[in-house]
């Protein structure tokens, strides 16, 4: 197949060399002209995955009508505030009959919609039923690696995900698929503020029992929004949900628990974003978050002091103190 990634940051890149170590042809889309022109020339990532080489079937461009251009699959892999604005640019050139895939995960500001949501409103109904979602326990840097990987694609039709998760597929990459959209989202993307929690847990030293607590009931917060929202309880104990969540809250190289990590050891939100350099979806998603478990009427403990933490200045002492202090209750209550 010929497909078209757009989105060269870590992840962006390693979904690129996936699909071309599964014998596709990739146009890897960049926005900025002069980055994609030194990755296509160095065949290397060196901002996000130094030491990684490109495929020789992976093309680095900045103009996205030729990466468009032709195509038989588009995977998106634009940060979740930013997707609207590129889908609506790429609109033009897209086919309503190819598979598109959206690996971004996040709830976007304003109107607090997921990634299905913000895609079914761009893009018209003509191109819905092409539409499918990546989640899953996934660092970029080991699968730039090709180290073991499970995934799951969600679509709403069965030939869809299956068409795109066989693209994935491949050597140590294996992809999973589910017609569960609203859980495979909003795990994905709800565990990034647990994972932050966390973090800010291992930063003050608590210990592992803690660690332990806030990601059982993150999960159970997770679980009752998705629900909330019609989700299928059981996603939310698979790949997308538990998997994902155990991976980022407990894996040195998730962008979102180093946050915590750095808020828990005393630094500044600008600090730790500025040593980051990248993109940690959580820090936006706890704010909508927030939103859309008050607008859902849904008790979101964890998510209210990490975003107290972001946004209101509170310690991650006292964060810490008053979830200690939350009265008693039932475990599934």
């Amino acid at each position: 197949m010929h497909i078209a990634v757009l989105g060269a940051g870590s992840w962006g890149t390693a979904l690129a060399i996936q699909l071309a170590r599964a014998g596709n042809v990739v146009r890897l889309w960049d926005r900025n002209m002069e980055r994609a022109a030194k990755m296509q020339a160095d065949r290397e990532n060196r901002r996000y995955l130094p030491g990684v080489l490109l495929p020789d079937s992976i093309t680095v461009a900045s103009e996205l009508d030729y990466c468009l251009l032709s195509c038989d699959m588009v995977v998106s892999v634009i940060p979740s505030q930013h997707t609207r604005g590129v889908l609506t640019q790429a609109l033009p050139h897209l086919n309503p009959l190819v598979p598109i895939c959206c690996a971004s995960k996040g709830i976007e500001r304003g109107t607090l919609m997921t990634m299905e949501e913000v895609f079914r409103e761009v893009l018209p109904r003509s191109f819905h039923a092409q539409l499918s979602f990546l989640a899953g326990p996934s660092f970029a840097k080991e699968v730039a690696l090709d180290l073991p990987t499970a995934v799951v694609v969600a679509s709403r039709f069965s030939e869809v995900a299956e068409e795109v998760a066989q693209a994935f597929h491949a050597g140590r990459f294996r992809v999973y698929h589910t017609d569960d959209i609203v859980g495979a989202e909003l795990g994905g993307a709800l565990k990034n503020v647990v994972a932050i929690a966390c973090g800010v847990a291992d930063g003050l030293g608590i210990g592992l029992n803690a660690r332990a607590a806030l990601m059982t009931r993150g999960l159970a917060e997770i679980t009752r929004l998705a629900i909330a929202r019609g989700a299928n309880p059981l996603t939310l104990a698979g790949l997308s949900g538990m998997g994902d969540l155990v991976l980022t809250c407990t894996g040195n190289l998730s962008r979102n628990r180093r946050v915590g990590l750095g808020l828990g050891e005393g630094k500044t939100l600008d600090t730790i974003l500025a040593e980051l350099g990248q993109v940690a979806e959580g820090v936006v998603t706890a704010e909508t978050a927030r939103e859309l478990a008050q607008r859902e009427g849904i008790d979101a403990p964890i998510t209210e002091e990490v975003y107290q933490l972001l946004y209101k200045g509170k310690s991650a002492q006292r964060a810490l103190s008053d979830l200690l202090g939350r009265e008693r209750k039932a475990e599934r209550g």
